[in-house]
């Protein structure tokens, strides 16, 4: 859940660097992450991109130029960032927020796998939402 595990790290500096489009964020433990934007759409906590159960995720392709064009925080836990494609319903918490800088290497290469094993292109565009497969995800 987008709750702060006791003791876990919180962000002492966020930074948006629009021009290598990388969110900096440094913790109180001392780490420091540079996020690609890019990285941050693909794995958004969101229901549109994780689906609503295990196997139901939406694989996001053509999202290598996405911008930040916002960041607002919530609460003490999280911020919630505006993409220039529109996507703006992904709450990120701290904790996600350090585990995507922690592990970036790791998310990028299942990423590439995801594509490779979709046969689809990291710079193709979006399939259409509620296409074939797809669902609405209305009034829950």
């Amino acid at each position: 859940m987008a709750g702060l595990k006791a003791g876990a790290p919180t962000p002492q500096a966020i930074t948006v660097h629009e021009a290598s489009r990388v969110l900096e964020v440094g913790f109180s433990d001392g780490a420091t992450f540079r996020i690609p934007f890019e990285l941050m759409r693909v794995y958004s906590p969101s229901a549109e991109v994780q689906g609503h159960g295990p196997g139901q995720e939406v694989l996001q392709t053509g999202k290598r130029g996405v911008a930040l064009v916002n960041l607002e925080p919530v609460g003490n836990y999280a911020v919630k960032p505006t993409f220039s494609d529109g996507h703006d319903s992904g709450i990120f918490s701290w904790d996600y927020l350090y585990e995507l800088g922690q592990q970036q290497d790791a998310l990028w290469t299942q990423y590439t796998e995801r594509l490779a094993a979709a046969g689809v292109d990291r710079d193709a565009p979006m399939a259409p939402a509620g296409g074939a497969g797809g669902h609405a995800c209305g009034g829950h």
